[in-house]
Order: C-alpha cells, then sequence, then structure tokens
C-alpha cells in the first residue's frame, strides 16, 4: 500500500491512520517541540521577530527536517510569529502591527508557529512567549488561553465528537469572559499539512464527526480579549482582531488513541507554558 494513503477514510473524509504510523508523528512532533523549546531563551525586549525566525530556519535544518511553510502558498518563514492583538500568521520580517519595526518590547506577548516535516510526517505545534514581564490582564489572557486547549484535549476520546471539543474550549473562554475566534480552526494532519476535519473551538456537545481511534488533528484555540472578530491585513497572511484588544494561542497535534488523545507535541523540558522571563 503506498505510504501517503495508508489508512481508511469516514464517510466525514477523515483519514483513520494505523498505529505505525503513531511514531511518525511523534518523532516529528517532538522536533517542532525541541525547537520551540530552544527559541525560548532568544524572546526578550530588543529581540526582532526576523532575528527568531532565522534560529528556527537554522535548526529546522540541523534537526535534518524541512520546514512546512517555506513554500507554503508562497509564504517565506520557517514560522509565524504574531504579537499582541495579532491572532494568526504574522509574518516575522514585516512590521508589528502599530509599530514602525519589528523590535519586541517589554511586555509583549508573542504566539510562535512551527511546523516540520519529518520522513513525511507533520509535526505542528504553537505556544505562547512573553517579552520581559507581561501585564496582569495579559498573563490571565495566556493562562486561559492554555487551559482552553487542554480542557479540548480533555475531550478528545473515541465516541466524543468534534462539537464535544469545541464545547469544552467555548464554554470555559466564555465564562472567564472571554471569546473564541471563529474565523480559525484546527484541522486534520498526517503526510499532509491541511487535510479534514476543520476542528472548531466551539460548538455544541454531541455534535459533529464522531472521534475514532487513529484521528490525527491540531487543536489550537485563539482565545481573545475583546470580541471574537478579526481582520486579515493588505499582506494577506496577518490576523489581528477587529478591536485591536490582545489574542493568544497554544496548538498542540495529537492523535487519537483507544482511551483518549496522545499529544505529539509535547515538551521534553515541560516548557509549554511561558515562565514569563524567570
Amino acid at each position: 500500500m503506498d505510504e501517503t494513503h495508508r489508512g481508511r477514510i469516514t464517510k466525514d473524509g477523515i483519514r483513520i491512520h494505523e498505529d505505525a504510523d503513531f511514531a511518525g508523528m511523534q518523532a516529528a512532533g517532538q522536533v517542532t517541540a525541541q525547537i520551540l523549546d530552544e527559541v525560548a531563551a532568544l524572546v526578550e525586549p530588543g529581540v526582532t521577530t526576523e532575528a527568531i525566525d532565522d534560529f528556527i530556519r537554522r535548526r529546522v535544518e540541523e534537526l535534518g527536517t524541512v520546514s512546512a511553510t517555506i513554500g507554503y502558498k508562497g509564504y517565506r518563514h520557517a514560522s509565524c510569529i504574531s504579537v499582541n492583538h495579532v491572532v494568526c500568521h504574522g509574518i516575522p520580517d514585516g512590521k508589528i502591527p502599530g509599530r514602525k519595526d519589528n523590535v519586541l518590547l517589554d511586555g509583549d506577548i508573542i504566539n510562535i508557529d512551527v511546523t516540520v516535516i519529518k520522513d513525511g510526517w507533520f509535526g505542528d505545534s504553537s505556544r505562547m512567549y512573553v517579552a520581559g514581564t507581561p501585564k496582569k490582564f495579559a498573563a490571565r489572557l495566556i493562562q486561559v488561553t492554555h487551559d482552553s486547549l487542554m480542557l479540548g484535549i480533555e475531550a478528545v476520546k473515541p465516541g466524543n465528537t468534534f462539537g464535544d471539543i469545541g464545547h469544552a474550549i467555548q464554554s470555559y473562554a466564555e465564562s472567564q469572559r472571554m471569546s473564541v475566534v471563529r474565523d480559525f480552526c484546527g484541522h486534520g494532519l498526517g503526510r499532509v499539512f491541511h487535510a479534514p476535519p476543520n476542528v472548531l473551538h466551539y460548538g455544541r456537545a454531541g455534535q459533529g464527526p464522531v472521534l475514532e481511534e487513529g484521528m490525527f488533528f491540531t487543536i489550537e484555540p485563539m482565545i481573545n480579549l475583546g470580541r471574537p472578530e478579526t481582520k486579515v491585513l493588505k499582506d494577506d497572511w496577518t490576523a489581528i482582531t477587529a478591536d485591536r484588544k490582545l489574542s493568544a494561542q497554544f496548538e498542540h497535534s495529537i492523535g487519537v488513541t483507544a482511551t483518549g488523545a496522545e499529544i505529539f507535541t509535547l515538551s521534553p523540558t515541560n516548557a509549554f507554558f511561558p515562565t514569563y522571563g524567570e
């Protein structure tokens, strides 16, 4: 059987992978997680987002992998770096929206999103960082966003639905008086970057496709301090909050197991959550 196309497809178009495929995803995910661990030392006031991306590009190559984003739909960088009110897809060599340059300032919150390809498998993850010391409301946004992701992952097990994932995230975020971005979602992956299903971070319990062992996908909630609406800038990549209030995001790649979820992109040094410069 063609290695790229093994495994059956559900009626919803979702690939069910074989047991052996979990090892490939774990290996790819661990490279991504290692790079995201290493980049933490660079995130500080005075550093440019371009310098961070240059480091990531070099590490992707040194670790024997390939960047999934360089060349993807014309994109030229090894990461997306989204600062403060940038929701996602921030361009590292562009200006930080609202500024004249791309230099990080004290208190900035930053999402860094990296995807590598290792032996044909895609490892996709993002996490939050802070340059210096965050404001209290920014730190709280980061905490709620992280907890929203983990609650979404807790809802993953065979027999549950994708609506259960979205409901877990939405109900918690909104209980904290924050909002869930609707314009972007998680996605299936494996030997391709993006595939069915779309993993919504909002929804109703019990609705949507049923989760089955062998499904691979990302969960990557974007949580806003203000309203959920976004706006894509003229570069056709950078998405910002429409009300210019802060946004945060965490992302893991996971596989559905017989009893729950395996997280492929766990931090090897338990550094997935920021330490605020400690």
